[in-house]
């Protein structure tokens, strides 16, 4: 595998020449390709000009200059360039030595058994952060990590918010940066999302995260508060979708309790018009997903078989249904027929959403870990 580390810089020339020398030396261990793009912003303290110097012996070392635009905007656009030489595998890692270089061959390990998104993890068994950190820095990792889990929605990942990450590049590239509008620290939580949601396998590997020994922390009160509106962004962005769905599922309440009329007008039996009144009602809301709630995520199957997979879901839930709408017949046999065929729709409708986020229009890989599969993996992290 050709791998890429993409280690973005400014104001890191303490730091950058060891960091270096320590890739260089894992490099020489590493049974795959290994090649480092740092991505500068126009530092002036002089960054630049140890990276070139490195340049002229060691030929899988580049250099990729810009404008200061944050963390994300520097990482898209190394992971473009990364991907444009070929990678099978882009790392992303913090050039002052939080990030164990030693840690590398342990998160492709993972990759190598099949994850698509590896994390160096601090928060599983194994992991830790700083003892020397101060309370308040420890709250706003330990805080914000629960900000993304739990706002964001990415409920079994441990570390959300952690820089030490190997992904492949077959999941990146289905990744839309454009769409990705973060540029300060909360893209780390904006792409691990984004490959979620694309169905990524992801993996946590517990490492020791470390202080840095030269220079500044870059991260500031302006990111942090970026960090929550994004996290909030994110919920809201999966929230539209479920509303979209919702109103696709009342304009079909609206269809199949017509339809159920109807054929009873035609002289169909109740118990006859309120199956076929609900495969109309099928019909309906599969065109209306697949071309409006549904349009960005079609997955990977044909327009055929995602109608015959959103069938089968909502047959499915017809069983609900249906057996709703008998058994309150049978409980109340004078009530009222269109209640009992409307209470049959309600206790169908959450699973009817999640078979179909997930099956009917959500990419499948085989063996993939699916979402409730964050595993902590590789070598217990010894004290």
């Amino acid at each position: 595998m050709k791998v890429i580390i993409v280690l973005p810089t400014y104001n890191e020339r303490e730091n950058i020449g060891p960091m270096l020398h320590a890739l260089e030396q894992v490099r020489a261990e590493l049974k795959h390709e290994l090649q480092v793009l740092v991505v500068d912003d126009n530092s002036p303290d002089g960054t630049q000009g140890i990276v070139k110097a490195a340049m002229e012996t060691s030929p899988w070392i580049h250099l990729m200059t810009g404008q200061k635009q944050g963390l994300g905007a520097a990482y898209i656009r190394g992971m473009s360039e990364a991907m444009a030489m070929h990678a099978d595998v882009i790392f992303e890692m913090d050039c002052d030595f939080s990030h164990d270089p030693e840690d590398i061959p342990r998160l492709l390990h993972e990759i190598e058994r099949g994850a698509d998104f590896v994390i160096g993890s601090r928060y599983v068994s194994g992991g830790r952060i700083p003892d020397e950190w101060k309370l308040w820095r420890k709250a706003n990792s330990f805080f914000g990590n629960i900000v993304a889990r739990m706002v964001a929605g990415i409920y079994p990942v441990r570390d959300c918010t952690a820089g030490f990450r190997a992904i492949r590049t077959s999941m990146l590239s289905q990744v839309d940066f454009d769409s990705i509008k973060t540029q300060g620290y909360g893209f780390q939580v904006s792409l691990l999302h984004a490959c979620y949601v694309l169905g990524a396998r992801v993996r946590e590997v517990p490492v020791i995260f470390t202080d840095r020994a030269y220079g500044e922390s870059k991260l500031g009160l302006k990111d942090i508060i970026e960090f929550i509106q994004n996290a909030f962004a994110i919920r809201l962005r999966g929230m539209e979708r479920f509303i979209k769905f919702g109103a696709v599922g009342l304009s079909g309440v609206v269809v199949n309790l017509f339809f159920f009329w109807l054929f009873q007008t035609w002289g169909a039996e109740p118990y006859l018009a309120s199956p076929l009144a609900i495969e109309v009602s099928i019909i309906w809301n599969f065109l209306l997903n697949n071309l409006w709630t549904f349009s960005e995520s079609k997955g990977d199957s044909r327009f055929i078989v995602r109608g015959l997979k959103f069938n089968v879901v909502s047959l499915m839930s017809l069983l609900v249904s249906y057996g709703t709408f008998l058994s309150l017949n049978a409980m109340f046999p004078d009530g009222n027929q269109y209640l009992y065929q409307a209470s049959g729709i309600i206790p169908a409708s959450v699973f009817n959403y999640f078979c179909n986020l997930y099956w009917t229009f959500g990419k499948k890989k085989a063996g993939t870990d699916d979402h409730d599969a964050s595993l902590v993996l590789g070598k217990e992290v010894q004290e």
